[in-house]
């Protein structure tokens, strides 16, 4: 088990890399703007918005190079990506330029959300298969504190302050890079080329207490059909349908919106700005927190039980959210009730999303499905928030928050009428129970 959770530790760091690489940009935004002398269309758009488009196109693509070239190769190619980004965009004195690089580093960013959860289910004994797996949520929660605090620390030292912010990525996407060498291919992916004999000996490891020629066996019989099939036939129907609405309700919970705009949200409820900035950073902290509870239960109460905790927290913080900003409550309310809001995101969707969809797909198929529900995430996750300040500002914050419960409501009818549970039950199995003939 030390030598799996080592191989998890270490896809997993992919997370971190994601996490750092997408809030490290918030410590430069205003000094580029400046620098730069761009307009507010031009900064948002080209300047802060391009990575979160490399991050779409590299969740649309990035389960070709994760079927094709496999599990390892690809996440170390997101490492060479992050590195290149953090490099790139610290020596550049160009908009267009920065915004290339920071392009690079979306790629990596999207491709991450596919290749590192397939590689970890795929390695994952099943008892700890859900505990696995959502390392990757905790280090994209962890990157996004580590950033935090990186920009606190690296801001004032010089006119170039963020140049050594964006740049200082380089050495944890390196050391991740380099770990990366070390671990082995999955085994699932090497039966899918024919490459037994090295899929038996990671097998050996993964599950010595099991006959790795059944288990091959089992592996084989699951990508029988690989040459002729895809994500969209109508037997894969309702594992896909999952998959969508799994990302769907993830983003229709407002939490990207939430995270982006959180210093807006607080100011819209009457918060100092001081006092809008300490609750942000308590965001990160709770978000933190929660995010290890849910890794810690995932295996032991399964992905429906958190998801029907997380499903009521929602429904309780943003109706509650909705409600202070249409009868005007002051004080501390509204951050209260939003760090349950996140607290509930953090051990229920947070949590389980990865999870689940690295689950639910065949092993020949899974790539394309992470990319698909991966690219429904983060399509939502670049509309969703792009709309907050003008639907802020036209029908409010209040109506805004009670449309997130409304479909936080739906979200919950999903988990009690749709979505199965994958606790403890092999990859092989779970193809075959999902799939309809």
């Amino acid at each position: 088990m030390n030598k799996i959770l080592m191989w998890s530790v270490t896809a997993a760091l992919a997370g971190f890399l994601f996490g750092f690489d997408v809030v490290v940009i918030s410590g430069a935004d205003k000094k580029l703007q400046a620098l730069w002398q761009s307009s507010d269309a031009f900064h948002g758009a080209v300047v802060m918005g391009m990575a979160l488009w490399g991050t779409v196109i590299g969740a649309i693509f990035g389960g070709i190079p994760t079927n094709t070239f496999g599990r390892k190769k690809t996440l170390l190619a997101i490492g060479v990506l992050y590195a290149l980004s953090a490099i790139g965009t610290a020596l550049s004195n160009d908009p267009y330029i920065f915004a290339f690089f920071r392009f690079i580093g979306g790629l990596g960013v999207g491709a991450s959300t596919i290749a590192a959860p397939a590689y970890i289910s795929e390695i994952a004994p099943a008892k700890d298969r859900g505990r696995l797996v959502s390392l990757y949520q905790f280090n994209i929660v962890l990157g996004i504190l580590v950033a935090f605090l990186s920009n606190y620390l690296l801001s004032g030292i010089g006119d170039n302050d963020w140049r050594w912010m964006l740049g200082v990525q380089a050495i944890p996407a390196t050391i991740y890079t380099l770990c990366v060498l070390i671990i082995p291919e999955s085994p699932r992916w090497l039966v899918s080329k024919g490459r037994i004999n090295e899929a038996k000996n990671v097998v050996k490891i993964v599950n010595p207490d099991q006959d790795s020629d059944l288990l091959i066996s089992q592996m084989e019989d699951d990508h029988a059909e690989a040459p002729k099939e895809n994500i969209f036939m109508k037997k894969y129907r309702f594992p896909l349908m999952l998959a969508f609405l799994v990302a769907f309700f993830n983003q229709m919970s407002g939490i990207n919106a939430f995270l982006y705009y959180a210093p807006r949200i607080f100011g819209e409820a009457g918060l100092g700005e001081k006092t809008a900035l300490l609750s942000s950073i308590g965001i990160g902290v709770v978000n933190m927190v929660f995010t290890l509870v849910g890794v810690n239960l995932i295996d032991k109460v399964g992905r429906r039980t958190l998801m029907y905790i997380g499903s009521i927290g929602y429904i309780i913080s943003l109706g509650l959210v909705s409600m202070a900003f249409y009868f005007h409550w002051s004080g501390l309310a509204i951050p209260v009730f939003l760090f349950l809001f996140i607290a509930s995101h953090a051990i229920g969707q947070g949590t389980v999303i990865w999870v689940f969809i690295s689950e639910i797909f065949p092993n020949h198929l899974r790539a394309s499905g992470q990319a698909f529900g991966s690219s429904t995430h983060w399509v939502l996750a670049a509309i969703i928030p792009s709309l907050i300040p003008t639907l802020f500002s036209t029908i409010g914050a209040g109506t805004v928050f009670l449309v997130f419960t409304i479909a936080m409501v739906f979200q919950l009818l999903f988990v009690i009428f749709m979505m199965p549970e994958t606790k403890g039950v092999s990859l092989e199995k779970l193809s075959k129970t999902l799939t309809k003939e």
